[in-house]
Formats: structure tokens, C-alpha cells, sequence
């Protein structure tokens, strides 16, 4: 059964609903701010986000996507419930995480998930360092550049609009927000579609059904950028609270400086075949265009529970996918 045809149609399938729930879990990231901000009312935002999500797919290759395909865990070991103990940790953390209200990493869950479940099977040399390595690196440089870029695009704004009104200059930037949370969508798209990419091509490779060596086939490129879209469209608003109005309190000028400097530190990772968490970057980008008014304007209380959430990521998955390989294998086979 697990190693039928039927069953790699149906990983796919789960590998979709996995790309649904990130865009769903992921919401909060591209329109938190724009909502929180009045820019726009979530109806709207979540359409505006979705249909930039799906935009990406014009304006990026697929280099995050052989990353994790082939740049986590060795390709040989791979087989259809390592693939399904992988996607079944990374729902079942990101599920937990969404009921919370923590703005946690789909991405690196799912990467967690594949380090469990081949560890599971067969210990830790199957593991690829060196994609692990700058993984996890980027836990701490993402959301960092982001606080930086956060903190300089938030001076650059508030000089520039010095000699402004507050009325005139919240009335620019509620329009220039627009643009910036577009592009804030768009690279969201670029990253986060790609993670989904790469697992349902590692199936079809494992399984002898991709003609050559391994690459992204374009019919799966299509589907998870129109169903990380989707999931877009329904994404919830137990994370918005917390990222738009809890951490800090945004104005027009702080949401396009925050998604801005997101927006950049995610698409120079995407040129770079770097699978980071499009949520750790646009919350340290908040963090830091909060900071700028003073310390205190930061509710760090809250900042160090998804802190929390973001470092038990990659372990928490990891464990829960090994449970589940290891229980399947035992009960099952």
C-alpha cells in the first residue's frame, strides 16, 4: 500500500494541503501590517495578498525548492512514509501553532519534519549538512536583517516626510503601503511555494516517476503557487492580532517600512536558494520599526513567546514526525 502508485497521488495531495495551510497560517505575514494599519479591511487584503502570492510564479526559478528537495536529506533514503511522517509533523505543528495565535515557520516545520523522519529511518548520516547549516543559520540572520532593514527604512521614511504634515504624510504612505505590501506578497510567493515544490518532486523522484534527474516539473510549480494562493484567501486572524496590533502599534508609515524591509531580505534569500521563514523576517522587521520610536513601544513579552515558537520549530517537528514514522512502521508494516 505505501508504496503504490495510489499512495504517492495521495502524498501529493497531503504535500497541497500542507502548501494550503501555510498559506493560510502565512496570511497574517503579508497583511498583518496593511490591516493593522486600516490600509485596508482583511476581505480585502487577503485577495490582495493572494493574488500577489500567485504573481511570484512570473518573476522566480525554483531554487528554494531544489534546496529542500535535495539539500536537507540524501534523496536515496527517501520513500513514501518518510515523505508522509515529514508533511504529518509540519501539519500538526503548524495546526497547534495557528490555534495559539504564534506566528511560527511552516518552513522550517516541514524542515524539521524531513530531519525526524529520516533520522527515524536511518540515522543521522542521511542528513545534508550543509543545507541543514544554512537553514538554521538563517533562523537567526532573517528575522535580524529584517530588524535592521526595519529600523532603516523607518528613518528614511520619517526624514523624507519631516517637512510633512501628519495628515498629508499618513495619507502618502496609506498609499504606498499598498505597493509595499504587494511586494511584500510577491516574495512571500517566491520562498514559501517553492518548500511545497520541493517535497512533492522529492515523491515523484524517489518513485522513479520524474523523467531525468531531479528538477521541478512545471504542473507542480502551477498547483502549489495556486493553492498556497488559496490557503491565502482563508488565512486566519488569530495571527493578524498578534502581528499587527500586538508586538507593536503600526501607523501607515511603520506597516510600508516593515513590509518593505521584509519584502528585500526575503527575495535576496530566494535568489540564493535559501529557504527562510517569511514570518520570523516580517516580525523582526516590525520589531524593528517599532523600535525606532523608543524601546518601550516593542511589547517584548510577547516577542520572546514567538521567539519561543521559533525555536522549538525545527525540534518539535522533528519529534512529531519521527512518532509518526516510527508508529506507522511498527503498527503498519
Amino acid at each position: 500500500m505505501l508504496d503504490s502508485l495510489a499512495f504517492v497521488v495521495f502524498l501529493v495531495i497531503i504535500a497541497l494541503i500542507f502548501d494550503f495551510i501555510n498559506g493560510f497560517h502565512d496570511a497574517a505575514n503579508s497583511i498583518s501590517t496593511v490591516v493593522s494599519t486600516r490600509v485596508l479591511s482583511p476581505k480585502y487584503a487577503v485577495i490582495w495578498a493572494a493574488f500577489f502570492n500567485f504573481a511570484a510564479v512570473f518573476f522566480v526559478g525554483t531554487e528554494v525548492a531544489h534546496t529542500v528537495g535535495k539539500g536537507i536529506i540524501h534523496l536515496d533514503i527517501v520513500d513514501n512514509l518518510l515523505i508522509f511522517s515529514a508533511l504529518g509533523g509540519a501539519i500538526i505543528w503548524n495546526l497547534a501553532t495557528w490555534y495559539f495565535g504564534l506566528p511560527s515557520s511552516s518552513s522550517h516545520a516541514l524542515i524539521g519534519g524531513l530531519i525526524g523522519a529520516a533520522v527515524s529511518k536511518a540515522g543521522t548520516s542521511t542528513l545534508v549538512w550543509s543545507g541543514i547549516t544554512k537553514t538554521t543559520i538563517f533562523i537567526i540572520v532573517s528575522p535580524a536583517v529584517g530588524m535592521m532593514l526595519g529600523v532603516v527604512f523607518m528613518i528614511g521614511a520619517m526624514n523624507l516626510s519631516r517637512n510633512s504634515n501628519i495628515a498629508k504624510s499618513d495619507k502618502i504612505f496609506r498609499k504606498m503601503q499598498l505597493f509595499s505590501a504587494a511586494v511584500y506578497s510577491l516574495a512571500h510567493g517566491m520562498n514559501d511555494a517553492q518548500k511545497t515544490m520541493g517535497i512533492i518532486a522529492m515523491a515523484l523522484f524517489s518513485k522513479g516517476l520524474m523523467d531525468g534527474a531531479f528538477h521541478i516539473p512545471v504542473w507542480v510549480i502551477i498547483a502549489c503557487y495556486s493553492v498556497l494562493s488559496l490557503g491565502t484567501m482563508f488565512g486566519g486572524w488569530r495571527i493578524i492580532k498578534t502581528m499587527g496590533t500586538k508586538i507593536t502599534k503600526l501607523q501607515p508609515i511603520g506597516g510600508f517600512s516593515a513590509e518593505t524591509a521584509a519584502a528585500c531580505s526575503i527575495i535576496g534569500a530566494t535568489i540564493a536558494g535559501i529557504p527562510v521563514s517569511t514570518t520570523h523576517t516580517i516580525t523582526g522587521a516590525i520589531v524593528g520599526v517599532g523600535s525606532t520610536r523608543r524601546l518601550s513601544a516593542v511589547r517584548w513579552g510577547v516577542a520572546g513567546n514567538i521567539i519561543w515558537a521559533w525555536v522549538l520549530t525545527m525540534p518539535v517537528s522533528a519529534l512529531i514526525s519521527a512518532a509518526i514514522y516510527l508508529t506507522v512502521k511498527h503498527f503498519f508494516l
